[in-house]
């Protein structure tokens, strides 16, 4: 029990947040039915260049990817709480589908970890997962921040591309100028890293690197809730599509010797939500939630 009290600090403020977004407004130039709704399916925009446009409010995938243990759910939504909405039919051709409480939960036998990594990952759980930056109002790993269920917002043009999260109110920036990835060291470390994206075909492939990890302070370098690692050295790779109006596919791969004794590659899927905005999330490092329930 004393263990859901602290992972329930990284998930309550989010569920707050979900049920207070601005009214719906209908945008302009979004693919409708005869009824309104939107056409998810519809062809994927496309800007000026002729490139996919990742343009849109975004969130993750209805049923799939949260992963919250069911006596977290009854926790956070009360005993009578509905069951979550069963998952999509599974793409036979998707790595892995990542979940924010377990990256790996759907990988065969689970994430590589080295020894280092694996006991890094159960001090951060004996400690009920305290230090897990959602919980104290810090910036997030990437992972976290894409299968946070608080919604994002993606603007891009042709030499960047800006991800609002709602979520602790992150800001990630991709450059897609040409510029090639910075090499390891040579710029200041970023809780985000230093992102540089290339297309290939209507792939967006962007690396990033010069990242803050686990070495950094105990709230740094987490992939999700439980605390599964990484480091410094990091490399994440990003293969990012759009098949249809309203789907964005994100497979994830990571490069970290020092936590895992084998490159691996999950999947986020995320979801058009056009008639909605992210509202303004304020989050500070002197937030009290935990003191005040008592975590601490």
């Amino acid at each position: 029990m004393k263990r859901l009290l602290g992972i329930v600090g990284v998930i309550a403020v989010a569920s707050i947040a979900v049920q207070a977004q601005w009214p719906k407004y209908p945008a302009a130039g979004v693919p409708r039915d005869a009824q309104g709704r939107v056409k998810m399916d519809a062809p994927t925009p496309r800007t000026a260049d002729g490139k996919p446009d990742f343009t849109g409010n975004w969130t993750r995938f209805r049923g799939e990817g949260g992963g919250a243990p069911a006596d977290v759910r009854r926790i956070v939504a009360g005993p009578n709480a509905a069951p979550p909405p069963p998952a999509p039919p599974a793409d036979p051709n998707s790595p892995p589908i990542a979940t924010f409480f377990e990256l790996g939960a759907n990988v065969p036998g689970g994430l590589p970890y080295t020894p280092w990594a694996a006991e890094l990952k159960k001090q951060r759980m004996a400690l009920k997962d305290k230090d897990n930056p959602d919980a104290n109002c810090l910036p997030m790993g990437l992972t976290q921040f894409h299968m946070h269920g608080q919604p994002r917002k993606i603007l891009q043009n042709s030499s960047v591309i800006a991800i609002m999260y709602e979520a602790n109110y992150g800001l990630r920036y991709i450059y897609i100028d040409g510029r090639a990835l910075q090499a390891q060291g040579a710029v200041q470390p970023f809780w985000y890293g230093y992102s540089a994206g290339k297309w290939e075909g209507d792939t967006l492939v962007v690396e990033t690197n010069n990242l803050r990890g686990s070495e950094t302070t105990s709230n740094d370098g987490w992939l999700d809730v439980n605390g599964s690692p990484y480091t410094e050295q990091a490399k994440f790779i990003e293969r990012i599509r759009r098949p249809t109006y309203g789907k964005l596919e994100i497979d994830i791969t990571l490069e970290d010797a020092k936590a895992y004794t084998k490159p691996f590659t999950v999947r986020v899927n995320q979801q058009i939500s056009p008639d909605d905005e992210i509202i303004e999330f304020i989050c500070n490092e002197n937030q009290q939630f935990r003191r005040r329930v008592k975590i601490d």
